[in-house]
């Protein structure tokens, strides 16, 4: 990347800064220069007197703007929601994608009151469900049923608004199995294959079960493998539920394994239920996520709390470090790949000339940290990543890190 050529001037110059770009292989200290909305040229000692603002960015790392492949921000139309710009810019990352929080009847909400109004770039898996995920897992009907489902439906509103709805939603849990077996999956699988489109498959127990028909905990994986096809994601790679990917066990089942030579992908969904020991476990059987991702919600059990959330994007990511993973992974975890994911690699998760001026600016501080998982198991760190400048098409902002509890001391958090 260092023979491009030179321009003749830009809006924005990043100066001095650790550039890792995945899509290119480039890990080095160079310059990143935008025009507008857009990445003009990376390279050694761009000049400086050409650009109309220059931004010293030496001793941090940049990157490709980060994507959370996994968030809720269907703020005060979900009770677990939270604000789209506290998960995306505010957090580090460009674009973040709501995982099925809205569904075909409460898509047009969604678009005007996050999607068209956030500064984040907000897209959506669409929910299998027409109404999406009213509420949490706790309390309450559940909502995803096969009566409030219609393939028709969900195919014409992606078909619709392509450029916002880029995947599927599903649930493959013991507490859907319990009420209907497999059917509401085969209704996801349906709406994959309408839309030509991923299907990104919760895994782990979440609705509440009915107890009179609680499945054995390994048939409900065995049955999910058996729908899923390549391209497709299974979520919560690393949860310690007894029915999620891994479960008990020692070793990945030869389902899973068949699957995933497929082509199926694992997504780390950090959520509530990470856990370290899962994650050596399958670690230790080479089984690592195609991307990482946070599943940052607010409380299940309150109306509009936030108050209850400990892990980010940023959070999992430096825990991904913790447990041993080079940066130049994390890295393309959370941009490249993800942009793959969502069919958009051209543009997002790159930094090649020509693709769109979304840059996220981190630094990597050093020194002991504690992390801790959803069991309340501990890991000892040495470094936690930590936005420090985040560049969403071609616009300088400052994250404020209001929910980077987990990343951050308080003092190191803005006001919002």
């Amino acid at each position: 990347m260092t023979d491009l050529p030179r321009p003749p001037g830009c809006d924005l110059l990043l100066v001095g800064g650790r550039v890792i770009d995945p899509a290119s292989g480039t890990d080095a200290l160079l310059d990143v220069a935008i025009t507008g909305d857009r990445i003009t040229a990376v390279g050694n000692a761009l000049p400086r007197q050409a650009a109309r603002r220059v931004v010293d960015v030496a001793g941090s790392i940049v990157t490709p703007g980060l994507i959370d492949l996994h968030a809720h921000v269907y703020r005060h139309f979900t009770d677990f929601g939270v604000e789209a710009d506290d998960a995306g810019i505010n957090a580090g990352c460009t674009t973040i994608v709501d995982q099925g929080s809205a569904g075909a009847w409460t898509f047009d909400g969604f678009k005007a009151f996050v999607v068209d109004r956030a500064r984040t770039e907000v897209l959506l898996f669409i929910s299998t469900n027409l109404t999406g995920t009213l509420r949490g897992c706790r309390g309450g009907p559940v909502c995803q049923t096969p009566e409030l489902s219609d393939v028709d439906v969900l195919a014409r509103f992606a078909a619709r608004f392509p450029e916002i709805i880029r995947g599927v939603k599903g649930h493959s849990d013991s507490g859907g199995w319990s009420h209907w077996g497999k059917r509401m999956f085969e209704i996801s699988r349906a709406c994959a294959d309408a839309t030509g489109l991923p299907l990104y498959v919760h895994t782990g127990e979440l609705w509440k079960v009915d107890e009179t028909h609680r499945p054995e905990p390994r048939s409900v994986m065995r049955d999910t493998l058996a729908l899923v096809r390549p391209g497709d994601l299974l979520a919560h790679c690393y949860s310690c539920r007894d029915d999620g990917i891994l479960g008990p066990q020692a070793r990945p089942s030869q389902d899973l394994l068949d699957a995933l030579a497929t082509g199926v992908l694992l997504d780390l969904g950090h959520g509530v239920n990470f856990s370290f020991h899962t994650a050596r476990r399958m670690m230790d059987a080479q089984l690592i996520p195609y991307t990482i991702s946070s599943d940052v919600h607010g409380d299940f059990y309150t109306h509009d709390n936030d108050t209850t959330l400990d892990y980010s994007l940023l959070g999992a990511m430096s825990k991904m470090l913790a447990l041993g993973f080079e940066p130049g992974y994390v890295i393309r975890a959370t941009t490249l790949n993800p942009a793959t994911v969502l069919r958009m690699q051209s543009e997002i998760g790159t930094l090649a000339t020509g693709s769109r001026a979304d840059v996220s600016v981190l630094d990597a501080v050093a020194g002991p940290w504690t992390w801790r998982d959803g069991l309340g198991q501990t890991l000892a760190g040495h470094v936690r990543l930590v936005p420090r400048l985040v560049v969403r098409k071609g616009t300088l902002h400052v994250p404020t890190r209001r929910l980077l509890r987990d990343v951050t001391r308080p003092w190191e958090r803005l006001a919002a």
